[in-house]
């Protein structure tokens, strides 16, 4: 497995959790300290830090230590990664519903949908 398919499992491994991706939210809008972020969940501060490791793990999050206030912060770049990797089914989908769309404007779709299909006579040879 390469680096990239590495990187990419780990990124939605972690975003796999509500917390995670609770604590990503609250990063989103600036560097906090672990006590700060914990604040808002109803789990022990060692969980917490359980949920930290695997967010470093997948290089979601940066911490650095001042003293005795642990701080953390977001790393958007797997995000990135993961986001370019979703981009391609959007750009599928897309298609089929752009086939879908086309479809259904086509004339005499809309009689097509509303007339049952003819049912074929079985016939019997005697």
């Amino acid at each position: 497995m390469d680096k990239y398919s590495t990187q990419l499992d780990a990124t939605f491994s972690a975003l796999g959790d509500p917390t995670r991706r609770a604590i990503l939210r609250a990063l989103a809008k600036g560097e906090t300290s672990v006590s700060d972020l914990a604040r808002p969940h109803k789990i022990s501060l060692p969980a917490v830090m359980k949920h930290l490791r695997v967010l470093e793990g997948a290089g979601l999050v940066l911490q650095k230590k001042t003293g005795r206030v642990r701080h953390c912060r977001l790393r958007a770049q797997p995000l990135i990664q993961a986001s370019d990797w979703l981009a391609q089914y959007e750009a599928f989908w897309q298609k089929q519903f752009d086939a879908l769309e086309r479809y259904l404007n086509q004339p005499n779709n809309e009689e097509k949908k509303c007339q049952p299909k003819p049912k074929r006579l079985h016939q019997s040879r005697s």
